[in-house]
């Protein structure tokens, strides 16, 4: 196994989560208006998307690389912003929360059904960080309309 492809496999490894680990909405709306659903609910809570992780676009661009032919998602991309205010307060409460900074949410359509528009979120652990959880929430239902 090449050195690119060792790399790739064990952050899979270390970042997958079982399914209780995250949260996900699925939606028939398209995934541009989810993702522009995404932007404005973010910015409409004063908060800044700090980047903008292009998650299909490197799959299938290192899919060579690591020996497969497998095509994943259709399009995914996971936002990734903080909340001054709030991370203050669950890292006040225990500065290892960090672990958790800065919040994500992903946005994917998988190749195998393109018509359907996946929103979602890690899940976090009780206490303080159920109020980061709650916002996702929040962001999550309001980007798709619910």
């Amino acid at each position: 196994m090449n050195r690119i492809a060792l790399s790739f496999a064990l952050m899979l490894a270390a970042t997958a989560a079982p399914a209780q680990d995250r949260i996900v909405h699925s939606t028939s709306q398209s995934f541009d208006d989810v993702v522009f659903g995404l932007e404005n609910a973010i910015l409409d809570r004063g908060l800044v998307i700090s980047a903008t992780h292009h998650v299909a676009e490197m799959l299938d661009r290192t899919r060579a690389d690591v020996g497969s032919d497998v095509v994943i998602f259709d399009q995914a991309e996971v936002f990734s912003f903080c909340s001054a205010t709030l991370s203050r307060k669950v890292m006040e409460a225990d500065p290892m929360n960090i672990a958790f900074c800065p919040y994500t949410i992903f946005v994917a359509t998988t190749a195998d059904d393109p018509g359907t528009t996946h929103i979602g979120y890690r899940s976090f652990p009780d206490g303080p960080m159920a109020e980061v959880q709650a916002l996702l929430e929040e962001i999550s239902q309001a980007a798709i309309g619910d």
